[in-house]
């Protein structure tokens, strides 16, 4: 769980050998382990899934862009989301990111999709290690980034020039926006430059978490890493 803290765990009375693993395993790192009915764990639940077992942790940290400014330098590489309002797709763009060794996601509190439990599950543990800036304005936050010495990179599938053209050293941020809709004008607006990814099949356009992955993975073969 975040920050390695779990404070609280509750276990199906009876549920197995793996649920057992879970309790021994919560006890191990200092959580308070309660054995409790199926129901019970239904109620707790709310109707979500839980597997014989509900966990109890800290909210996840969400960093200030003041935080961003202050901790950047020459590996900083952030992924922006301009209004991603699918959990499933923020999950999945958080694992990218974390995956590929991404410093941090950065994205706007208004239209965007919420840390929820779906978001959680697609992101398959990635979002406890991943470093969350949740900023006012997109558009804004990129100004002030740009402002302070980082390249914005912004994908759009209908710019000039590919990604592997403009020079990625420094600090970096690569702005995605949502499938169907992309990048916002304001947004374009803010970005140093417009890139797309190189296309050479029948499909146009790539799932938003494979794409940011595959921009990550080449500024990351660019800088030697």
């Amino acid at each position: 769980m975040h920050g390695d803290k779990l404070e609280r765990v509750l276990v199906e009375t009876g549920g197995g050998p793996q649920i057992e693993a879970v309790a021994r395993f919560a006890i191990d790192r200092g959580a308070r382990v309660e054995r409790v009915t199926r129901g019970d764990l239904d109620r707790a639940s709310n109707g979500a899934r839980h597997q014989g077992a509900i966990a109890y942790a800290p909210e996840l940290a969400l960093r200030s862009l003041e935080d961003l400014v202050a901790s950047l330098d020459d590996k900083t590489l952030v992924l922006a989301l301009d209004e991603l309002e699918d959990p499933q797709n923020f999950g999945a763009v958080i694992r990218s990111a974390v995956a590929l060794g991404a410093s941090g996601i950065l994205w706007p509190e208004h239209h965007a999709a919420p840390l929820s439990p779906a978001t959680f599950r697609a992101s398959a543990g990635a979002v406890e290690h991943a470093a969350l800036y949740r900023v006012g304005s997109l558009q804004v936050a990129l100004s002030r980034l740009h402002d302070a010495g980082v390249t914005v990179v912004g994908l759009d599938a209908n710019a000039e020039h590919v990604l592997s053209t403009f020079p990625l050293e420094g600090p970096v941020v690569v702005v995605v926006g949502a499938e169907g809709k992309g990048l916002r004008k304001p947004v374009k607006r803010a970005c140093s430059h417009l890139a797309r990814l190189p296309m050479s099949g029948r499909i146009d356009s790539l799932n938003v978490s494979v794409a940011a992955g595959i921009a990550i993975y080449e500024i990351l073969r660019r800088r030697g890493g």
